[in-house]
């Protein structure tokens, strides 16, 4: 393990340096509508760096009376936002993304002081963003819609996609940033208003973007496209649930926060787009590239210290290979730097809190119950106040109860099969259906998971491993996964209306279906 920063005091204030030029200043206002509410009245929580257990910084917190304040903005921007010309709006993106270029180097490291992930992790998730503007850009130009061929003489059909309204966001602690970009950047191009509530895990990075947005917008006037709330679930939240001004949420977490959020909004009959828990599966044949295995296994289960929605999970091993490979995590899993996450040596940072260590470790005992066998990992690391743990390999048997649960921790399940049919069984029986892959170079085996009696997953990749998605295919994922999808392909039509429309042209006024309706 490396060496953990031994001065604090360093560190806090290397921190405060990179927040001043971030515009985080070390008390700061929990709800934005592109001014700033100075003195909001929803109390007041701290920030915490996981690898120390520092304090980064105490954010005010939104009341109910503050988050009417942005909604009420927001909807009112809205009516003038969605008349601007689409390229128009992506002219917008196009500068929040360069300016997220000039803010990499920073706003990647405050993502890695607030949540843990490496630094390269860090600075790659804005980068994502920035990808999604350039992405967004393209697409402010293409919101197509269909034209059909109508049966009534002197008739044309065809369909357009007009915005929703003020959208709401709700992001989750391990990608901070990056998901509120999938969101935000193409509900912008659509025409669409943000409202966003972060984890109140890491406020300072979701404060940190809105000044950077506040800088874009308020060039040209546009305060109020793009919003913060920062405020507590029961407040905050429940009130962004219920809000019949919102049209739609889009909510990222666990499996049991997105069952209150279809619920809460279905009640109302909004629209949701949840992206929720995944549990991962990598299939592995006896004809694979082992060493192409291992290296997809390692970044993709002990990536993020497990802490992403496509982490890998369970790892079925055909039974000609399963030793071989085996051993090679093994070997591999003992080598894994877990330490300080700006430490470019790192490979594994802490969890994010207290709270993911003993889960960690009551997931642990229960394995154990159920007679799963940890081959190497398991234990907590002694650093002080960080919440550093050992990424974990797991023997494991096929019907035992708990890989049907999401630990949210850097433990990989290794389980032995004989037939693809059995591992592709054993697979899809799980509640979750984010991510999946097969290592093969049989061509039949790679066509056969990827079938419809494959995988049931929203996301299914041969050769590569579960995370790491690139941002123009459609991110999410089916079962209690929600069956949302953010990002690239034809997501964007999640953000807006559809409209179909029939001009007569002609001056007689036939009927569909050959109805004969005269007097």
């Amino acid at each position: 393990m490396t060496q953990l920063l031994s001065d604090i005091a360093n560190r806090q204030s290397a921190a405060r340096e990179v927040m001043a030029r971030l515009g985080v200043a070390s008390v700061n206002s929990g709800a934005s509508a592109g001014d700033w509410i100075e003195q909001p009245a929803g109390g007041e929580i701290a920030s915490y760096n996981p690898s120390d257990g520092s304090e980064l910084g105490r954010v005010l917190l939104a009341a109910e009376e503050d988050y009417d304040e942005v909604l009420w903005r927001a909807t009112h921007t809205f009516e003038r936002w969605r008349l601007l010309p689409a390229p128009k709006r992506g002219e917008i993106a196009r500068e929040l993304g360069d300016e997220l270029r000039r803010a990499k180097d920073d706003l990647g490291t405050l993502v890695t002081l607030e949540t843990g992930k490496i630094l390269a992790e860090g600075k790659g998730e804005v980068q994502e963003m920035i990808d999604v503007a350039d992405f967004a850009v393209g697409l402010s130009r293409q919101l197509y819609g269909l034209t059909m061929h109508s049966e009534r003489p002197g008739h044309r059909m065809y369909e357009q996609w007009h915005p929703l309204g003020a959208v709401g966001v709700i992001s989750a602690f391990n990608f901070p940033v990056a998901v509120w970009s999938w969101n935000a950047l193409i509900a912008l191009v659509c025409g669409d208003t943000v409202v966003w509530k972060p984890s109140l895990k890491t406020p300072l990075t979701a404060i940190a973007v809105q000044h950077i947005c506040n800088r874009v917008l308020g060039r040209h006037g546009w305060n109020g496209v793009l919003n913060l709330v920062i405020g507590q679930d029961d407040v905050v939240g429940d009130r962004l649930l219920h809000d019949r001004r919102v049209p739609l949420i889009s909510a990222t977490g666990s499996c049991r926060m997105g069952h209150i959020v279809a619920q809460a909004v279905a009640g109302r009959l909004g629209r949701t787009l949840l992206e929720l828990g995944g549990n991962n599966g990598v299939i592995v044949t006896d004809d694979a590239d082992p060493d192409l295995v291992v290296r997809a296994v390692l970044f993709g289960a002990a990536g993020t210290a497990g802490q992403r929605c496509t982490s890998i999970r369970r790892l079925f091993l055909q039974k000609g290979v399963a030793g071989a490979i085996t051993e090679k995590l093994i070997a591999a899993y003992k080598q894994v730097r877990v330490g300080d996450p700006l430490d470019p040596a790192t490979l594994m940072g802490p969890l994010i809190d207290g709270n993911a260590v003993e889960n960690m470790m009551r997931g642990l005992r229960a394995i154990r119950e159920q007679g799963g066998e940890v081959l190497t990992g398991g234990g907590r690391l002694n650093t002080g106040a960080g919440y550093f743990v050992e990424p974990t390999l797991v023997k494991a048997h096929p019907h035992m109860a708990i890989l049907k649960e999401e630990i949210f921790a850097p433990i990989l399940y290794l389980i032995e099969f004989d037939s693809l049919d059995e591992a592709i069984g054993w697979h899809n029986d799980v509640p979750q259906g984010l991510s999946s892959a097969i290592f093969t170079t049989n061509l039949i085996s790679a066509e056969t998971f990827l079938s419809a009696r494959g995988s049931d997953c929203g996301i299914a990749n041969v050769n590569i491993g579960t995370s790491g998605a690139e941002i123009g295919g459609a991110f999410g994922g089916e079962k209690e996964t929600g069956g949302g999808r953010e990002s690239g392909s034809d997501s964007w039509k999640a953000y807006m209306r559809r409209q179909t429309v029939t001009v007569n042209w002609s001056r007689d006024l036939p009927l569909a279906q050959g109805i004969k309706f005269e007097l």
